[in-house]
């Protein structure tokens, strides 16, 4: 299959990092195609955990890397990434698409200032994603790869701050035209002749690649309900996190996407603010579960709320996708709760439905019960691992043939613990 898209169908933090990279390994490019450092992706190898937020989660494989035009760069985080990899003993090959945006640091006090003193709070990682996007929307201060690295840089700044610097002062800002203006250049003049090497025409090297028949993976960031027109808005991010933006984060027809894998967790979890309509009142088991499975934000370390199985969400997140097969992650991190629920629909004004709503207000969700599993060790997930399926406890084949026969897709790639090797591939 030479074209595949790897896309979460929850609120991110779904284990696509783990996906993408046992998927990698038999790829031969990975594209990362929306977003910007706001996502992080958690891969876990030989016990030691690497977390990317930029650099795609190939890395670890040796393949062609790619940062498509739909990612918002920020060169410090990297610039980091990179010599972080390096220290590791992993030289990357890496190419930045020339169209990609560049994140600077009044995108990240703009984004800040507007979700902590303006009564505009949604729960961002101010990270000035919002804000680069805004701009590069704006068609007015946006700042691209190709015009960072060349030698103009300073000019474009010059008149990207002139125009930004009175809309800046509206929320706060201190500093002088001029001063920010040198600091700024000074900084990023460093990291713009260090990435320079990595900058390309990245569309012609993709589209050359697949013409070659090479396997490409595309690696979506955050999650379908995080999406900036499918999500739940305004609480989502400012890229298009869906399947179909693999093509135009990157610059591929669809015509040339082969198959679709979405992923989702054996619950739910979102970070910050907005509606999660099965969130766990139960702070006993909500708190188990953040434990257990690590439930803390990869670029925040915020805690994230956690909430049961929702299949009214993961159905309209599937539909929008349209997956060939699914992949479940983090079902060992049920194990131990004696009765697990699953959410098949909502009650919307006194009546039944399993449409996913534009406005998630006065929802009250539906559950179905299923009998629990019990705690396992490592030692005997591993084991499961690689016995196979059908030596799964038969409570947790029973919660998995439950969501294929509601979602009417099949489940072929179970992860039971965070290393490649904890994974269950399965023939249907």
């Amino acid at each position: 299959m030479p074209c595949i898209v790897v896309v979460g169908l929850q609120w991110g933090d779904e284990g696509k990092g783990k996906i993408v990279d046992i998927l990698a390994e038999k790829s031969d490019a990975v594209v990362r195609f929306n977003g910007g450092s706001n996502a992080g992706h958690t891969v876990v190898v030989n016990n030691t955990k690497y977390v990317f937020h930029l650099i795609p989660s190939g890395a670890l494989h040796g393949k062609k890397l790619i940062i498509g035009n739909g990612v918002v760069v920020d060169p410090i985080q990297l610039y980091n990434e990179i010599e972080f990899l390096k220290k590791n003993g992993i030289n990357v090959d890496l190419h930045i698409s020339e169209r990609a945006h560049v994140v600077l640091p009044h995108h990240k006090f703009l984004d800040s200032s507007l979700d902590t003193k303006h009564g505009l709070k949604i729960g961002t990682t101010r990270r000035g994603i919002g804000p680069a996007y805004s701009d590069k929307m704006s068609r007015r201060y946006g700042l691209r790869m190709r015009e960072y690295v060349e030698s103009n840089f300073r000019n474009i700044l010059k008149k990207i701050v002139r125009g930004k610097i009175s809309i800046l002062r509206l929320y706060g800002f201190k500093k002088s035209f001029e001063k920010y203006l040198d600091e700024v250049y000074s900084e990023y003049s460093f990291y713009a002749k260090e990435l320079k090497k990595y900058v390309s025409n990245t569309t012609y090297l993709l589209n050359k690649l697949i013409d070659e028949n090479k396997t490409i993976l595309f690696e979506g960031a955050q999650g379908t309900l995080l999406d900036i027109d499918h999500g739940t808005y305004p609480y989502v991010t400012s890229s298009n996190t869906i399947a179909g933006a693999a093509c135009t984060g990157s610059g591929i027809s669809p015509k040339k996407i082969d198959k679709i894998i979405g992923v989702f967790k054996a619950y739910v979890t979102r970070v910050g603010l907005g509606p999660l309509p099965t969130e766990i009142r139960d702070e006993k088991i909500a708190d188990r579960i953040r434990s257990i499975g690590s439930e803390f934000g990869a670029t925040t370390g915020r805690p994230r709320r956690i909430g049961w199985l929702d299949l009214v969400a993961l159905k309209y997140a599937e539909k929008i996708n349209h997956t060939d097969f699914l992949a479940i992650t983090k079902i060992d991190v049920l194990g131990g709760i004696d009765r697990i629920k699953i959410c098949v629909k909502y009650v919307l004004n006194g009546e039944d439905t399993e449409i996913f709503p534009s406005i998630l207000e006065n929802i009250e969700p539906r559950y179905i019960e299923l009998k629990g599993w019990r705690e396992l060790s490592r030692e005997e997930w591993r084991e499961i691992a690689s016995s196979g399926y059908n030596t799964l406890p038969r409570e947790i084949i029973k919660y998995i043939e439950c969501i294929e026969e509601i979602l009417e897709k099949p489940i072929k790639i179970i992860s039971i613990g965070p290393s490649r090797e904890e994974t269950i591939f399965r023939q249907i």
